[in-house]
C-alpha cells in the first residue's frame, strides 16, 4: 500500500505516519532523509545530488525522483510506503506517477489532513519540551502536573523551538497552502484524494485514516 500524507507543519503527519508504519509494515519516506542517506552512501544519484547541493542549488525533481526510485526498490519497502513532503508541485506529482507506472506500482490514497490555521498556530506556538528528557508539553493543552517540573524526569528546565512563533508559523502555513493547493485537484481528478479532520484527537485521526485505507483496499 502506497500513501501520500498532505498537511502543513504541525498537523500531526509524523505521528500518524509512525502509527501506519507499526500497523501496516509501511516505511515512511522523507525526501530530506533519503537525500542525506544517498549522499552518505555515495550512490550515483547521491553523488549527483551532492554536487548540486555543494553549489548551493536546489536538487532538481529528476534527481529527487531518482533517489525515491532507488529507495522504493529496497526490500524493506515491500509492503509499501508513506510519502511526506513529496510531491510539493504538480510537476513532481506527474514525475512520481511516471516512476510508479514504470515499477508497476500505484498510489492507493492521497490523504489531506485538513487543519484550521488559527487553531494550528495555537497548537504549534504553545508547545515546549523538557530540556533534559524531551517530554512534550503545551501552554494550554498539556501542562506539567506540577508547574515547572517535568512529569517524566523531574527536570526543571524547558525549551521551545526558535521557529515555533506566530510569524514563522503563519509564513510556513501560507507557503504550504500555496504549494499544495494545485495538488488537490490533480489527485481529486484521479479519484484518490481523501480528506480527514487533522484537528481531531490523535486517535480519532488514526481511525479516520484507517477508514480511508479500508475503502482503498475494496
Amino acid at each position: 500500500m502506497n500513501i501520500i500524507l498532505l498537511g502543513p507543519p504541525g498537523a500531526g503527519k509524523g505521528t500518524q505516519a509512525k502509527r501506519l508504519e507499526a500497523a501496516h509494515g509501511l516505511v515512511q519516506l522523507s525526501t530530506g532523509d533519503m537525500l542525506r542517506a544517498a549522499v552518505a552512501a555515495g550512490t550515483e544519484t547521491g553523488l549527483k545530488a551532492k554536487a548540486i547541493m555543494d553549489r548551493g542549488e536546489l536538487v532538481p525533481d529528476d534527481v529527487v525522483v531518482g533517489i525515491i526510485a532507488d529507495r522504493i526498490a529496497e526490500p524493506d519497502v515491500k509492503n509499501g510506503f508513506i510519502l511526506d513532503g513529496f510531491p510539493r508541485t504538480v510537476a513532481q506529482a506527474v514525475a512520481l506517477d511516471a516512476l510508479l507506472a514504470k515499477t508497476g506500482e500505484d498510489l492507493d490514497a492521497v490523504i489531506e489532513m485538513q487543519v484550521d490555521d488559527a487553531a494550528l498556530t495555537e497548537r504549534i506556538t504553545g508547545r515546549y519540551t523538557c530540556a533534559k528528557c524531551g517530554a512534550g508539553y503545551h501552554d494550554t493543552f498539556q501542562r506539567p502536573k506540577i508547574e515547572g517540573v517535568c512529569d517524566r524526569c523531574g527536570g526543571t528546565e524547558f525549551k521551545r523551538r526558535a521557529d515555533d512563533n506566530a510569524e514563522t508559523v503563519k509564513s510556513r502555513l501560507e507557503a504550504y497552502h500555496a504549494q499544495t493547493a494545485p495538488l488537490l485537484p490533480y489527485y481529486e481528478a484521479r479519484g484518490i484524494l481523501k480528506r480527514v479532520d487533522g484537528m481531531a484527537d490523535i486517535d480519532e485521526v488514526t481511525g479516520q485514516i484507517e477508514g480511508v485505507l479500508a475503502g482503498a483496499k475494496d
